[in-house]
């Protein structure tokens, strides 16, 4: 038998604060990291990293710890996994796999040689729907499983809220569960079979075993033998202990899982090895149980007077045997308000301060409902009743759910609150004492000080919650770790788990001898000997583990670089350092489809290219241990340069991170000692080049469109040849407006904001929302001056221009802006930077918040000035881009209304960001990524739109993408609304035709003019030439 190392576990002195993350002891150096190194780039087929840079964004997970990994490996293939295990083993390194990297326990971070499978390693191998299960590979996303599923009403049962973007090894590791595991239990539950790797090399098939089978494995020999022979030797020694002490509840995820090597479990090793977090072995491939789905599911909402009273009724309306059942609390619903989450789902909530989320599946809508009638009308009947609500409606049933999803966000940095951390954030108890549990709870919160809310899955006894812990001063410490063994010894009388669902890891994994005893935590590093006798594997979390104080992200020795920024931050204290640590980790980022955030993680699934990657970027730059180049780090500018500015981490981050404004005020620094590219000048500053060029739009449209000499610009400005430059207007909006006859009607004053693009280039839709203000009754005026927002401005860092740029603006319109006229701005791009920007480089300017709240864009005008105008019915369909900032800041709700008023029954494609993305699309470096973006969901939709479907796009760069890459002319909503009120509106066919004739028209006046002018030029010079060429011969004669 392999030499066990000894393991014992640490003891803590009392007196003193082990050191955090920050302290040089823990700053270790791996001797060999070169060689090793140098050994895997010669064999791996995928990705080594070694870098400063990458070990930096690999350093924390979303737990309250932090360790700088030796290394990361990105395995294109399980064979490189596999050899990776093997270089590691000869070096000397420890190895820790890692999947979505969202654990809330530590255990994703460690001194270690990290896997991430995520990239490469996440394809579905088989999926067998007769015999329900499916093989797969660890990297794979959790819902990319359910959706092929799906299509046989089948299902992998647990769903944690992390779903879009946690992997099932990630899954396997922590033991997840999530809302259904309900109805199918946790992931041990649902798993059938493991292939696995131990450090030392074995690759093995894990499962379930009779006496018959473990007794022929042991004979055979081997390692294999050795393992087994000792696994059956651990469970015959500690079997009556393992039955007596382990909780007898659904959600029992802290320690081992030896319990499932019990004789009447047959022996399963696969799913022992479920929950042990990477501290074993390495998965590499799952065989999983899937489980009937129902098609239908009808969810209903009990609203009690508190939370402990919807606690105390969870065995109640469990006798109704739902498939989920969820709670929240008033505080939840609170935090969401004041955070402006969910703000069009909460009120779709009963009344109540404790909630309880029940729903029921079935065969068909009507058995679903027919069950929750059931439990609706007993409930009635019994006294203190609920308020109920039944959701027919799935786009409703959504909105409620995602009330629920957002219960981690919601309760990290809610304003005027201090910010809350997990660390006991998923404690267990039997599903009849939650109510019980919740008010002791309470009252040891009250009893160190602390505020939270409570919510979580009521339904098996699993309570979630974020705490305000102090982890900067040595008393908040010390609080903190008085809290956790006094809650420890609560849930552990209530016969409770320390942990229901995110595993031990770091922060919990210290307290287990409380729960098991000393004899079964012993048992507990048996087990992780006989698989890593050198304990190699994710060292020192789970058995023998760090202290819950040690290697904190802060500490009390956390001391940011505070540098002075442009920016002022009022949402974060006034400090960058505050936003940056703003991100927890979660890892909605991630996504591979859904909502706006993240497009470039959307295309490359690289870490440092989410707003996670980046925003833990930006944290470690401000440490200055790892990263030491401060604004100048070219790390971090590698990772902001493909960031988009889309805003999407703005409003679908849980936590608001706001990466467009790190990214403007990083680049700021940056190119006080970089000089900006060519590129940067011409694009930052488009709003003065196209000022020029509209001196003889026809002229610079044919230096730009004609082939050879549009080349040769594009050349010179980095933009690739794929690529058209937009196209002047023959005319300006501004020359257009002045030339026309001065509206003199009584009606009220709305100021049209003209903004770059929509004057210079696409001159026909700011036209078309003249039209439409005026039939609406409104006297429009434009600023008396030709100013720009200087959107583009913020790509390149350029914030003192900016700054300029918007005084400017506030004292041209400050006589409108004190009248409190609306200011209609077309460009969603420019109406955010009133929004968003304007109040964070100038909070001191007086009408930064009247301008922010007068501004608003066409849509939001119409449904808030004109909501009684009757619009004519066109009866037709259309397909509608969102610009992202459009989505992030200002939702698209008016928009919809406006469109449904006019008979046109929309979709907004759930597209994310377009990809162009003001100059990201024009630079050649990103042309690859920008296409990828809009190819992901935009372009294929626009392309299978039928003639009759409108394409809407309000953003230019939305709209210039599908022009390049369609045949299909998107409109603004103000062309659709001109056409509509003039009955310009074609019966059939593509509605763009009735613009792009009249666009055609321009441009062939335009041309003719161009023309004229270029010939009467050559004339006059040719005569100028034969008049000074006559008079020179005359006067030699």
């Amino acid at each position: 038998m392999a030499n066990l190392v000894a393991l014992t576990p640490a003891t803590p002195d009392p007196s003193t604060l082990p050191p955090s993350s920050h302290d040089s002891s823990k700053h270790k150096s791996f001797r060999q990291s070169r060689e090793l190194e140098h050994a895997l780039r010669d064999v791996i087929k995928g990705e080594v990293r070694f870098g400063d840079g990458d070990r930096a964004l690999y350093a924390s997970d979303g737990s309250n710890y932090r360790q700088i990994p030796i290394g990361i490996v990105i395995p294109r293939y399980i064979e490189d996994a596999i050899a990776t295990m093997r270089l590691c083993r000869m070096h000397g390194a420890p190895v820790l796999s890692r999947g979505g990297g969202t654990s809330l326990c530590g255990q994703c971070c460690n001194f270690a040689v990290i896997l991430d499978f995520s990239k490469y390693c996440n394809q579905i191998l088989e999926l067998n729907h007769r015999e329900k299960y499916v093989r797969v590979q660890p990297g794979i996303v959790l819902d990319k499983v359910r959706s092929a599923a799906e299509k046989y009403n089948l299902t992998f049962g647990p769903d944690p809220a992390t779903h879009t973007h946690c992997t099932l090894g990630g899954m396997i590791g922590n033991n997840s569960c999530g809302v259904h595991a309900l109805m199918a239990g946790k992931t041990d539950e649902n798993v059938l079979e493991l292939d696995v790797l131990t450090y030392d090399g074995l690759h093995l098939k894990v499962g379930q075993s009779s006496e018959a089978e473990l007794e022929s494995v042991i004979r055979e020999g081997g390692r294999r033998g050795e393992i087994y022979a000792g696994l059956k030797r651990l469970r015959d020694k500690y079997a009556n202990l393992i039955r007596e002490r382990y909780p007898n509840i659904p959600r029992r995820v802290s320690g081992f899982n030896l319990n499932e090597l019990l004789p009447e479990n047959n022996f399963n090793v696969a799913r022992a090895l479920v929950g042990t977090e990477g501290t074993c072995v390495m998965v590499l491939e799952a065989k999983l149980r899937l489980v009937y789905s129902p098609p239908s599911r009808t969810l209903v909402v009990l609203g009690y007077s508190d939370v402990y009273a919807a606690g105390d009724h969870v065995s109640e309306v469990l006798e109704f045997k739902p498939i989920g059942l969820e709670g929240i609390d008033d505080r939840l619903v609170g935090y969401m308000k004041r955070k402006g989450l969910n703000v069009n789902d909460l009120p779709l909530l009963p009344e109540g301060k404790g909630f309880l989320l029940v729903e029921f599946g079935g065969e068909n809508k009507a058995e679903a409902d027919a069950k929750a009638r059931q439990m609706m009308a007993r409930l009635k009947t019994h006294p203190g009743a609920p308020s109920m609500k039944l959701y027919d409606d799935t786009r409703e049933e959504k909105m409620v759910w995602e009330i629920r999803e957002s219960g981690l966000g919601a309760t990290a940095f809610v304003p005027g609150e201090p910010v809350a951390w997990e660390g006991w954030e998923d404690s267990a108890v039997p599903p009849d004492k939650v109510g019980s549990y919740l008010c002791d709870l309470r009252r040891l919160f009250e009893k160190h000080g602390y505020e939270c809310s409570l919510y979580g899955h009521f339904g098996q006894g699993c309570i979630h919650t974020r705490i305000n812990f102090d982890f900067r001063t040595v008393e908040g410490i010390r609080n903190y770790r008085a809290f956790i063994e006094e809650a420890t010894d609560l849930v552990v009388s209530y016969g409770g788990s320390i942990s229901g669902e995110h595993g031990d890891g770091q922060s919990k994994a210290e307290m287990l001898p409380k729960m098991f005893g000393p004899e079964l935590v012993q048992a507990f590093r048996e087990f992780k000997s006989i698989w890593d006798p050198q304990n190699k594997m994710n060292p020192d979390k789970v058995v023998n583990p760090f202290p819950i104080d040690e290697n904190l992200r802060l500490g009390t020795d956390f001391r940011p670089w505070e540098p002075k920024t442009h920016f002022k931050f009022p949402e974060d204290e006034g400090h960058f350092w505050h936003g940056t640590m703003r991100c927890v980790g979660v890892g909605k980022c991630r996504r591979h489809e859904e909502g706006v955030m993240c497009p470039s993680y959307m295309v490359t699934l690289e870490e440092k290219h989410s707003t996670r990657g980046r925003a833990h970027l930006l944290f470690e730059m401000l440490q200055r241990e790892e990263l030491k180049d401060g604004w100048q780090d070219e790390n971090v500018k590698e990772a902001l340069d493909l960031c988009l500015s889309c805003k999407g981490c703005k409003s679908d981050c849980p936590v608001n991170v706001d990466m467009a404004t790190y990214k403007a005020e990083f680049m700021s620094h940056y190119y006080e000692a970089h000089k900006r590219p060519l590129s940067a000048e011409a694009f930052g500053h488009i709003d003065r080049w196209a000022a020029l060029a509209s001196l003889a739009p026809n002229i610079a449209n044919f230096f730009s469109q004609t082939p050879g000499l549009s080349d040769l610009m594009k050349a010179a400005l980095d933009v690739p040849k794929q690529r058209e430059l937009p196209r002047f207007s023959p005319q300006t909006f501004r020359s257009w407006f002045a030339s026309r006859k001065a509206d003199r009607s009584p009606g009220p004053q709305v100021i049209l904001w003209t903004d770059t693009f929509n004057n210079y280039f696409h001159a026909a839709t700011a036209r078309a929302a003249v039209d439409v203000l005026e039939h609406l009754g409104w006297r429009v005026r434009i600023p008396a001056e030709n100013l720009c927002c200087g959107r583009p401005l913020y790509d390149f860092g350029m914030l003192d221009d900016a700054r300029v740029y918007l005084k400017r603006i506030l004292r041209t319109l400050e006589r409108d802006i004190q009248a409190g006229y609306p200011i209609v701005v077309l460009e969603p791009s420019c109406a955010s930077v009133f929004k968003e920007e304007l109040k964070n480089l100038l909070p001191e300017e007086p009408l930064t918040e009247k301008l922010a709240g007068q501004t608003m864009l066409l849509s939001e005008f119409i449904q808030k000035k004109a909501s009684e105008f009757r619009f004519p019915q066109l009866q037709r369909k259309a397909i509608v881009q969102a610009h992202c900032h459009h989505k992030s800041i200002f939702k698209t709700a008016a928009e919809e209304q406006v469109l449904k008023r006019l008979g046109i029954k929309a979709e907004v494609l759930d597209s994310g960001c377009c990809g162009m993305a003001g100059p990201f699309g024009f630079e050649a470096s990103k042309y690859q990524v920008s296409q990828a973006c809009a190819e992901r969901v935009l372009l294929p939709a626009v392309r299978e739109a039928a003639e009759d479907e409108v394409v809407i796009a309000d953003g230019f760069s939305c709209r210039e993408q599908i022009r390049q890459n369609t045949e299909r002319y998107p409109l603004h909503l103000a062309q659709v609304l001109q056409m509509a009120l003039k009955d310009e509106f074609p019966k059939k066919g593509k509605a763009e035709n009735v613009v792009l004739k009249r666009l055609k028209t321009d441009a062939m006046i335009g041309k003719l003019k161009a023309t004229f002018l270029l010939a009467t030029a050559l004339g006059t010079a040719g005569f100028v030439t034969w008049a000074f060429l006559g008079q020179r011969s005359r006067s030699s004669t």
